[in-house]
């Protein structure tokens, strides 16, 4: 235990002898170990100690808490978005080329404690993964969402720890912007399905997201081929950072959009249609925005038998037309032939078949 703390105690000892002066003082900026224990607890809660609490509990309904915190969340990306700009993107910084400016200038002073909100930020992001728990949503908590949160607080420690200003801040720059974006989805889709239509630019998410990682990699490798005054460990550590996040992404959008849209022509050419509009989402909180059944309409809907033995209620009534694989009845009702050659009907339904069988039957026998 001794030795564990005395190369524990050089760790520090060298990180402050490197470290740059204005930042060592700052909360959580005297060693990494406390973000490291703090990003590890959020792993521990959002995939083993969350979802156990709630096994046996309904979810929460937080509506209006998600509609507050993503406001929050646009407020606080956009002043960190712009203290970036007024920091030294908005003319005097290189795209370049740009050293970090360790003087005591109004400007790099305004850079360096950006740099330190951006850090923060990554903490008050977990509450996207626990709101996810907290509502039972945990599909969402995939191995991309838990990796892409539960590294950032470590990762942009050794930015504000060493090097808080100069190039490796273009990362902080186009990531405040995507998550300007990003949350004003989340909060406009938590508001209702009264807003859907003002949410086309869905499909875009993902896409601009991967587009802010190629700019990164670009942007932090082309230090390797030239001559600037900027540590080369952190051109790898960006870049690297960047090519991580890509990848997962670009294996997201894949499973996520490019699988749905296969899955939705093979339903649309099988005569299948979804109840209500219902999917699955893959963004945060963007189920809230679909109409959500009240008990009352759960507990009165008529069950429908599919092929696998499992049933749906349904909230939105019987099926139309013939067009949609469905055979309309005598009072009204529908029978749906499933695909092990059963009918799907209500009690109504199957009494007409019934009598109609045995009627046949009837006209069949010889007299």
């Amino acid at each position: 235990m001794a030795l564990i703390m005395k190369y524990i105690d050089s760790i520090n000892r060298y990180m402050d002898s490197h470290s740059d002066s204005r930042t060592k003082d700052w909360p959580m900026m005297s060693s990494p170990f406390p973000t490291l224990a703090v990003c590890l607890t959020y792993v521990y809660l959002v995939k083993v100690l969350g979802p156990r609490l709630m096994e046996n509990r309904k979810p929460l309904h937080l509506q209006n808490t998600l509609v507050m915190y993503n406001a929050i969340q646009v407020v606080f990306s956009a002043w960190l978005f712009y203290e970036c700009l007024m920091g030294g993107w908005w003319g005097s910084y290189s795209f370049r080329c740009q050293p970090v400016d360790y003087t005591d200038s109004a400007t790099s002073r305004r850079m360096v404690h950006a740099c330190w909100w951006y850090y923060f930020s990554k903490f008050t992001e977990f509450m996207d993964t626990i709101f996810f728990v907290l509502r039972k949503k945990t599909s969402q908590v995939t191995t991309l969402h838990v990796i892409h949160h539960g590294c950032m607080p470590m990762s942009v420690w050794f930015g504000v720890k060493f090097t808080p200003g100069g190039h490796s801040t273009f990362f902080g720059l186009l990531n405040t912007f995507v998550h300007i974006v990003m949350y004003t989805y989340y909060m406009f889709s938590a508001m209702g399905p009264q807003y859907q239509k003002y949410l086309w630019w869905k499909k875009y998410l993902t896409t601009l997201q991967m587009v802010q990682f190629i700019l990164i990699m670009v942007h932090a490798f082309q230090l390797l081929f030239i001559d600037c005054n900027y540590p080369k460990a952190f051109v790898w550590w960006i870049g690297m950072h960047a090519v991580m996040f890509f990848f997962l992404f670009n294996e997201f959008y894949k499973a996520a959009y490019k699988s749905r849209m296969m899955k939705k022509n093979g339903a649309l050419a099988n005569g299948h249609a979804k109840p209500n509009g219902y999917c699955k989402s893959i963004n945060a909180h963007d189920d809230l925005a679909m109409p959500q059944p009240t008990e009352a309409e759960v507990a009165t809907a008529t069950p429908l038998s599919k092929a696998n033995g499992s049933t749906t209620p349904l909230t939105n009534g019987h099926a139309n037309g013939l067009a949609n694989g469905y055979k309309q009845l005598a009072n009204g009702s529908t029978a749906h032939k499933g695909a092990n050659g059963g009918l799907a009907t209500n009690g109504y339904a199957a009494k007409l078949l019934d009598d109609a069988s045995q009627d046949l039957k009837q006209r069949k026998t010889p007299k």
